[in-house]
């Protein structure tokens, strides 16, 4: 674990001196940085395993530090925090890159439990994956149908990811909220469908349709040949 390192991007001195002590002795290295600039300079260049990202930076904002890695193929995790909690925020965080998305105030477990989480969730490279002629490569995060590239936001690759690997089970709303964001929304938010929906936009255009709504349960990808 002492391998680990986190970069802190957080411009208040005091916060940030507080989540440096929280990840040292959850016994990760950390590093700490004020300025969105400066830490999308530090991602591209040294080799983090994680990266803690406020919102509300000098020089550039933590949507536009994201959107700016993730359009510098740097794939390290992104763990958004921040004080805006309206699903509009949530859905524009996740949208522009980050992988997840924690709230202050937070309690320290629940941080630690999600940076975990990233951290497991992006350290394995498996094969190519492949449901009828769609195809997911985790290596280099490329979707294909019938031979034609898929863009995708990180939230929809990894919502992508985990029905494929979980291809022909029904895999009810809940759990996929909190794998896919490691987060309990509660029942106001929609933001569950809103990405089925982006999905299906980009993936069901072709057919057959590969997600299917199971009533009342969640939801279900396979191939069904009499569809």
């Amino acid at each position: 674990m002492t391998n680990t390192n986190v970069l802190i991007v957080e411009d208040d001195e005091s916060v940030a001196r507080f989540l440096e002590q929280a990840v040292t002795e959850a016994g990760y290295s950390a590093e700490s940085c004020a300025d969105g600039i400066l830490a999308s300079e530090k991602a591209e260049t040294q080799g983090y395993d994680l990266i803690l990202l406020d919102i509300m930076l000098p020089g550039r904002n933590g949507f536009e530090v994201c959107r700016h890695l993730r359009a510098m193929s740097v794939a390290t995790p992104i763990l958004l925090i921040t004080a805006k909690d309206t699903l509009e925020d949530k859905i524009e965080g996740l949208d522009s890159g980050a992988d997840d998305y924690i709230v202050k105030p937070f309690q320290i477990g629940e941080l630690l439990a999600r940076m975990r989480a990233l951290l497991r969730r992006g350290a394995a490279m498996p094969a190519v994956l492949r449901i009828g002629d769609l195809t997911l490569d985790p290596a280099t995060r490329k979707a294909t149908r019938g031979g034609k590239q898929i863009f995708l936001s990180s939230t929809e690759y990894t919502l992508l990811e985990y029905f494929m690997r979980n291809a022909g089970k029904v895999l009810p709303r809940a759990q996929i909220l909190e794998h896919v964001w490691n987060y309990q929304f509660e029942g106001r938010d929609n933001v569950l469908e809103v990405y089925i929906s982006y999905l299906r936009g980009k993936i069901d255009r072709a057919r057959p349709a590969l997600i299917h709504t199971v009533r009342g349960v969640g939801y279900c990808l396979e191939l069904r040949l009499d569809d």
